[in-house]
Order: C-alpha cells, then structure tokens, then sequence
C-alpha cells in the first residue's frame, strides 16, 4: 500500500514537472494576435490651462489618463477592422435584433456594407461580440492593440498625421470603408484605431489606480469609448482626441453617429 502510494506521489510530481500544452495562438479569421506581455497605459502629460474648455470639451485632455503605469495582459485576440454594417446585418438578420435607426425601414445602405456599423448602443454592441463567440475588448485591451509596448500616442508612432486616419481635417466628411488606411495601422497591424469611429468598450468609466483626479462621472454610469471619430470639432481635429490614450465616455444606453465598435477574444 505503502508503495502504490510513493508511486503515485512519483507520478504527480513528474507530471507537474511537465510543461503545460501551449495555448493556441492562431488568430481567428479577421481577427489579430496581441501577444502576452506589459504595456504602458495612460500618460502623465500635463493639461493646459483652459485649452479644453476653449474647444468645447468637457473634460481635461490628459489628468484622467494619470498616472501612466504598467499593466501586463495575457495574450488575446482583436478584431482588425471596426465591425461592417454587413456583419452586423447578419446579426440582425439571425437573432432578430433591433436594426440601428439609420437603416430606413430595416434596410442597410446602399453601398455601404464594409463602413463601420454606427448607431449601436453598449447593449447591443456587446450582445453581437457575445453572439460571435466574442466579448468587447477592455479599456486597456483597446490601448494595448493600439500602442503597442513603447507608449507611442497614435498607433502609427508619436506625431499625429490626418493622412493615417479618417480624422476631423483628413477631408472626407463622412465614415470611410474599414482597413482604408494602410499607414495608419497599430503595431499588430489593426486598423481604424484612431479615427473613423469611436468604439466602445467593456468597462465603466473610473480612475487609474493612484488617480488623484475626480470626477463626478466616474463609477458605474458611462462607459469608456476610445479612438476618436471622422467628425472631430468642426471642420478641423484635435490631435489630442485621436491620441492611443485618450479616454472618453458616453451613456451605454446611448447610439451615435460617430460610435461603433469591434470586439475581443482570449486564447484558450
């Protein structure tokens, strides 16, 4: 008895000694690998005094990005491209979901199908991630994918360029076609990060560990959107809104314009 049992603790103790099986890391179709690995979040650029209220903003540009800290991830996936009208369509078609209130009569735009989906709600957003096998993506899941692990502010590196999005001065006036900026891509080769629309994401908008900024905002009330949008303020962009860390919040109950979104997955 006493050897069957030293022969069975031999065995567990082997075993355990055994690497794990590796994950599989191959990306699901459209969808792009964002290894595991530390990252900087946030920033710790300094305000300027009155510039945002000047701009009609309403919030500061940077204090609630403070302060940059690391943050490491496991591996998981991302979508490369804003979800389509077209894939959304799908959705609506399978589960009978609400369409969003600029389809005439239920109808998709005509020519549209690869834009980015708009007027879609949190809900509803999450709801189609979920019935893709999917989830959307954390606050800094989203960074991640599109700054990479040196801290760039644009996906594309550190000096703004309209001709790498669909920005406020980019001269389009209108949502583009998704993966339409090549240049523009984030290091894991995902595109529309900045620009286009802005997209959702899974968590509620709150401060970073260490935060000593506060706002009537933070808690379980609105959720965090990143990315900037095509419309920028007027007919020209603020850098700053288009920048990888920037943080903004709208109501989850709410669809916009300018608001859609992509979606997530871990590795198993």
């Amino acid at each position: 008895m006493i050897l069957r049992h030293n022969r069975l603790s031999f065995l567990v103790f082997v075993l355990l000694l055994l690497p794990a099986c590796p994950k599989d890391q191959t990306p699901p179709e459209g969808m792009a690998l964002i290894p595991s690995s530390g990252f900087l979040m946030g920033s710790d650029k300094v305000d300027t005094e009155g510039k945002g209220t000047e701009f009609g903003t309403i919030k500061p540009w940077y204090v609630d990005e403070h302060p940059q800290h690391k943050v490491f991830l496991p591996g998981y996936f991302m979508d490369k491209s804003e979800v389509t009208i077209g894939a959304y369509k799908r959705f609506v078609d399978a589960t009978g979901s609400r369409a969003p209130e600029n389809w005439q009569s239920g109808r998709v735009p005509a020519g549209r199908e690869n834009y980015p989906v708009t007027f879609v709600n949190w809900y509803d957003a999450d709801r189609f991630c979920r019935w893709q096998g999917k989830r959307l993506p954390t606050e800094a899941e989203w960074e991640k994918a599109a700054r990479g692990t040196d801290g760039r502010d644009y996906p594309w590196g550190n000096d703004f360029d309209p001709a790498k999005a669909n920005t406020g001065d980019s001269g389009f006036g209108d949502l583009t076609p998704v993966k339409s900026f090549e240049a523009g891509k984030s290091p894991y080769g995902i595109y529309d990060m900045a620009g286009n629309v802005w997209e959702w994401t899974a968590d509620w908008y709150k401060p970073y560990p260490g935060s000593d900024y506060v706002s009537e905002n933070f808690g379980e009330k609105v959720k965090v959107i990143r990315g900037g949008s095509w419309g920028g303020i007027g007919h020209y962009a603020i850098p700053y809104f288009y920048r990888t860390s920037y943080r903004f919040y709208i109501n989850p109950d709410g669809a916009f314009p300018d608001a859609g979104f992509r979606c997530a997955k871990g590795i198993k």
